[in-house]
């Protein structure tokens, strides 16, 4: 049978038995509730008829919201595989965080560099990671991300500090500003308020944080009892979640009390969880090293495996506003890009265009 006949047949089966529930739902209900205004008592219903419905109608909708997941998502369509700026002197790609206007940060294990891809992939600016306190000092950037007023944020964990870099600043050109003391940051983020956050690997714990005009930290606040956090990321409603190495993954509200662990709430067993992102619906995806595999975790639903092939060590995962997703795969030094969404089109279309050119600042190679 010819392929185009099979997936309209399959349609078909798929639309008549939803329309089916919906119509059968539809008669019960103008029959029942009349009925069930007016008289008195249930007639022949019995309380064990009314559970067996609910968890029918539990399993039901359960199903249906897995059907419009899988409706609405794709697997394992890579659309660009953008290599590592660094591939030739320093360790794998790492850290990775797209802003709002599709420009994509990108750190490496090894590298003292924050670069800055275009959504083509191409580098056009770099930000060399030193310190010029006391002379010339490198520093490798583990996670980045960027505040709400455009600052570059890194964590330094060999220095254990975070340190902030304005772009756009004559005065502070060229300079990063070190900010905190953690005993091992790792993954970074920024929240609904403009807080920073930072997961602080081996004392398990998540410190959220302001800073004033003079960037000394203000407003701190710390949640503790994590086993090995390691990345962080901002949820729609002002929460985020907390990868933890070889453990779990946790959801937090924006009063920062634990509202799920992931891997309890689905049913889902993680290996190494390590990127995690959220996307503009809510949709948590999380990306496991030991596993190879990008899960998406729906509000509603069950997991849905968003790459199962072609990744050899994923680590850092990021969503794009235009309907992309950024694997950082360490094990090959780039990045994957993927389409996971089924209809690309109602995604607003990017400022930045693709086909530019920008003009790649000069670096200096450390000596």
């Amino acid at each position: 049978m010819d392929y185009t006949l099979e997936t309209t047949r399959k349609k078909e089966d798929l639309l008549r038995a939803v329309r089916s529930l919906q119509v059968k739902s539809e008669n019960t209900l103008q029959k029942a509730s009349p009925l069930l205004s007016y008289h008195q008592g249930l007639g022949m219903v019995k309380e064990c008829h009314i559970h067996q419905l609910t968890e029918k109608t539990k399993t039901i909708c359960h199903d249906l919201e897995d059907i419009k997941n899988l409706l609405c998502f794709r697997q394992n369509e890579l659309v660009q595989r953008i290599p590592n700026p660094d591939c030739t002197l320093y360790g794998g790609v790492n850290g990775i965080h797209c802003s709002l206007d599709g420009i994509v940060y990108v750190t490496s294990e090894n590298g003292p560099w924050v670069h800055l891809l275009n959504r083509s992939g191409q580098s056009f600016q770099s930000l060399q990671c030193v310190e010029w306190n006391r002379g010339k000092e490198y520093f490798l950037p583990e996670d980045v991300t960027v505040t709400r007023s455009g600052l570059v944020a890194v964590t330094d964990m060999v220095n254990g500090a975070v340190r902030i870099f304005n772009p756009n600043s004559k005065f502070f050109k060229g300079k990063w500003i070190k900010i905190g003391t953690f005993d091992s940051p790792t993954g970074i983020a920024v929240d609904s308020q403009g807080r920073i956050l930072v997961a602080d690997y081996i004392l398990g714990k998540v410190h959220l944080f302001a800073t004033d005009h003079a960037f000394k930290v203000v407003s701190t606040h710390t949640i503790s009892g994590l086993q090995g956090p390691r990345y962080v990321s901002l949820v729609p409603d002002g929460g985020f979640v907390v990868s933890e190495e070889c453990r779990d993954v946790k959801l937090f509200s924006p009063n920062h009390k634990l509202v799920a662990s992931i891997g309890n709430k689905y049913g889902h067993r993680f290996g190494n969880p390590a990127g995690v992102c959220a996307d503009t619906e809510g949709n948590l995806i999380v990306a496991d090293e030991q596993q190879r595999k990008v899960h998406l975790f729906p509000p509603s639903g069950s997991p849905v495996c968003l790459v199962s092939e072609g990744l050899k060590r994923p680590t850092g995962v990021a969503c794009s506003a235009f309907g992309q997703l950024l694997v950082a795969d360490t094990g090959e030094n780039c990045i994957k890009v993927f389409r996971y969404r089924v209809k690309p089109g109602s995604i607003p279309e990017s400022p930045r265009m693709g086909n530019g050119n920008p003009t790649l600042t000069p670096r200096e190679k450390p000596s």
